[in-house]
């Protein structure tokens, strides 16, 4: 089935506390959970575990295949029920991308409130995920659901990865230059929404942006130019940026004004929109993201907007700037653009 079926008008975002990666607990506390869970993993195939707050984990199967696990589910951000099924399915595809790996294979994780939603809307739910999986060219083969008080859905993805073309979050290098390949304002225009805020217009760029498989990923695996790669999502550019200068020991230095970002999320911002998760995800940065006295209040928060289904963010060498912003252009990614670059020094972000 291709067509978006019709369902019964469904207010999915009132029946949640939050919704799409804003519902992520905050990096800080998230830190403060793990612990020393993070700590490298003593299985030598396990060659992504906990430690660099990574993507995805990635395990060594042979010389030449290493398969790639993820999971990744939320609370609804959009009312339509086939469309939160899409970004779910998108969003938790992205991770396997990430690591510039190939899906394979997903399986469905679905909590539903049976006693408040239609069948029709759950049904529908479940139809935009196995869109997305079809668009990626993978089965959508199983899965697990349970009765919840509130509606949840997502994936577990599998994919598939030369180990020599793996790329982590951690392997970043002085003087690479720094990629965004989607623009930012997801969750700004999400909370917009919730609050009937956002115009057709400005939903219609909500929906392209968030159901655009980083299929990507897979072609800037085979550039060894590329060092580092993550996707933007609940911690915000800032939050993933910073995850990516801890986990290669270097800074991060943002122009802000070469940020891409959604034309209709831009008004939003200046007005104050946003969720929850932007004060979660400043206070979880510290002292460790450091703003110029020209960056306005408005400006910090887009940096720190949590975004559902966002770009991947590329650290790449100079000589191959042009190459990898060619690849994003064929791939119909027409925002993207160079914000930064890495340099030598402690671990942290800069925003000019």
């Amino acid at each position: 089935m291709s067509e978006k079926p019709v369902v019964l008008e469904v207010k999915l975002t009132q029946l949640s506390h939050g919704g799409g990666c804003g519902c992520k607990i905050a990096p800080a506390l998230l830190q403060q959970i793990l612990g020393d869970v993070k700590d490298k993993l003593p299985y030598p195939d396990l060659l992504v575990g906990t430690e660099t707050c990574d993507d995805a984990a990635v395990y060594r199967l042979n010389d030449s295949q290493a398969v790639i696990a993820t999971t990744d589910f939320f609370m609804p951000i959009v009312d339509d029920p086939f469309d939160f099924g899409r970004i779910a399915a998108t969003n938790a595809l992205s991770d396997v991308y990430a690591m510039g790996g190939t899906p394979i294979m997903a399986l469905a994780i679905v909590g539903m409130p049976i006693n408040k939603l239609p069948i029709e809307a759950i049904r529908a739910i479940l139809q935009g995920g196995e869109s997305v999986c079809r668009a990626a060219g993978i089965p959508l083969a199983g899965g697990h659901s349970i009765d919840s008080p509130e509606p949840i859905y997502g994936l577990v993805a599998l994919g598939i990865v030369h180990p020599d073309r793996l790329k982590k979050n951690s392997g970043a290098r002085t003087g690479d230059v720094l990629i965004l390949g989607k623009g930012l304002g997801v969750g700004i225009m999400a909370a917009a929404l919730k609050k009937g805020a956002l115009s057709s217009d400005g939903y219609a760029q909500l929906i392209a942006n968030t159901t655009q498989l980083n299929k990507v990923g897979t072609a800037l695996s085979e550039m060894p130019e590329v060092h580092a790669l993550t996707d933007v999502t609940g911690f915000g550019l800032l939050g993933h940026l910073l995850e990516m200068c801890r986990g290669s020991g270097l800074a991060g230095e943002v122009e802000f004004d070469r940020v891409p970002i959604l034309p209709a999320a831009l008004p939003l911002a200046k007005a104050g929109y946003g969720p929850g998760a932007i004060e979660r995800n400043m206070d979880s940065y510290g002292r460790d993201v450091h703003f110029s006295e020209h960056i306005e209040s408005w400006q910090q928060r887009l940096l720190a907007d949590a975004q559902t289904s966002g770009g991947l963010l590329v650290s790449v060498a100079p000589g191959a700037v042009e190459q990898v912003l060619a690849c994003f252009s064929q791939a119909g990614f027409d925002q993207a653009a160079v914000i930064g670059v890495m340099n030598t020094g402690a671990a942290g972000v800069v925003v000019k």
